[in-house]
């Protein structure tokens, strides 16, 4: 990726997340996919920011608090006030799988696009280096919200910024709509430049059978560099004509799979700007994944981070 200025930009929502721990209390923190990727970008060094909404009361504090601990740059985070953000529910299931109930009807992040200050936010997306969102950034917003965003991001590449997407396909984000879904995620496709999606993701939403299949289906929309997570296995990379599946460098048992998915794309992003290429990036990708699954949570603690 082209050395340019500007900053990379990752669009979404922190949900304010109580997680019930072993002894049935529970504790609160903060998350979501764009946030976890945003806050692993600066700590590989890339000047990044947050782009979404929050409210004015001290759970919203707390996230700018956070992302500017984190080196996250909260100029993009916009204050709604007398509204609050939005609360995850987080429980082991019986096998040990996590249940996540969210609540988010009302919260600020849904109206990013629609909010007074918007025009403020859309002038920072058009001068970007990296713009970065997901089929969850996606499911937030109403469809004049979504024009609004695709036109921003259409003005953005004009001006040289490239657009990085994962599909993240949560059913229950878009209330069981998969024709709604289809249509706009067709609609964000035709303004990627690099897809990360997740193969489980991908064969749900569209019947894909395989990770090539994948890659076939997102370059019709000319998508010039794809990196199709394949779970534990390797990452199948498309980019400038060639097709090569990156194998996991280390089989690591999972103590946790929160945000691996968020960890990869972010461990991806951040070695293409910095200039490695698309191979060598998926390599570093899957090793920052690798650190992710060995901690609980979705931020591994700052004295475990080794990056690469």
């Amino acid at each position: 990726m082209s050395e340019q200025k500007g900053r990379a930009i990752c669009v979404g929502e922190a949900v304010i997340e109580l997680s019930r721990g072993a002894d049935g209390r529970f504790a609160l923190s903060c998350g979501g996919d764009t946030f976890n990727a945003a806050v692993y970008l600066a700590r590989a060094g890339i000047d990044v920011a947050f782009a979404t909404a929050v409210g004015d009361d001290r759970y919203s504090d707390s996230v700018v608090a956070l992302a500017t601990a984190e080196g996250v740059s909260s100029d993009l985070i916009l204050r709604a006030p007398n509204r609050l953000p939005a609360l995850s529910l987080i429980e082991n299931g019986p096998s040990g799988e996590h249940i996540v109930r969210t609540w988010r009807e009302g919260a600020p992040a849904r109206d990013l696009f629609e909010l007074a200050d918007w025009i403020r936010l859309a002038e920072s997306l058009t001068v970007a280096r990296l713009i970065y969102f997901s089929g969850i950034t996606l499911s937030l917003y109403s469809n004049h919200g979504l024009g609004r965003l695709f036109a921003v991001l259409e003005v953005a590449r004009q001006q040289g910024a490239k657009v990085a997407f994962d599909g993240n396909f949560r059913p229950r984000g878009w209330n069981g709509d998969l024709q709604r879904t289809r249509n706009v995620f067709i609609e964000a496709l035709k303004r990627v430049d690099i897809a990360l999606p997740a193969f489980d993701d991908e064969a749900v939403l569209w019947g894909d059978p395989s990770p090539e299949s994948t890659v076939s289906r997102l370059q019709a929309f000319g998508i010039g560099e794809i990196v199709v997570k394949n779970g534990p296995n390797s990452a199948l990379v498309a980019s400038g004509g060639a097709q090569e599946f990156v194998p996991v460098p280390e089989v690591v048992v999972p103590v946790d799979t929160t945000a691996a998915g968020d960890g990869f794309n972010a461990g991806y992003l951040a070695a293409r700007l910095s200039g490695s290429e698309p191979m060598q990036a998926a390599s570093a990708a899957h090793r920052l994944a690798g650190n992710v699954i060995r901690h609980p949570g979705a931020l591994v603690p700052r004295t475990a981070m080794a990056m690469h």
